[in-house]
């Protein structure tokens, strides 16, 4: 299935664990391609706090997510987003739980966790940057460019 840029949503969530490195990657990947037409956020089953490591791979593509304060389903002031898309199972869940009453659509990414690689810095910033492109290409697919 090719991009679905004709039906563009309004409003996407990206929805992760800890709102710490895959879902905040998510959302900023997709704010740097469709910040003027996309309202983006992201949260976690529960909030965390930002990985440094999501923070240096993304500031190696230019995005700078430095100030990016996690926050759960329970911190969500507005809950009207067309599209959630969940990057972990748990998130998946929670989502499925938080959109029940709604028309929101609901999708599934899963997205390997980073923060249990191994071995030298390099080596763990690498599976960093493995997750930050697998996200990019899943948005390029999904939205178009």
């Amino acid at each position: 299935m090719g991009p679905i840029t004709d039906k563009l949503p309004c409003a996407v969530l990206f929805a992760c664990t800890l709102n710490s490195v895959r879902s905040p990657m998510a959302e900023y990947l997709m704010r740097a391609r469709f910040a003027r037409r996309v309202h983006v956020a992201s949260v976690g089953a529960r909030a965390g706090e930002i990985d440094p490591f999501a923070v240096t791979v993304m500031n190696e593509i230019g995005i700078d997510m430095s100030g990016h304060c996690p926050g759960s389903f329970e911190d969500l002031e507005d809950s009207s987003f067309d599209l959630v898309i969940s990057l972990t199972e748990e998130a998946h869940l929670v989502a499925g739980r938080w959109a029940s009453s709604s028309a929101t659509e609901l999708e599934y990414w899963p997205m390997p966790d980073p923060t249990v690689s191994t071995g030298s810095r390099e080596q763990r910033l690498m599976a960093y940057r493995e997750v930050r492109d697998l996200i990019d290409r899943r948005i390029v697919a999904r939205f178009g460019t």
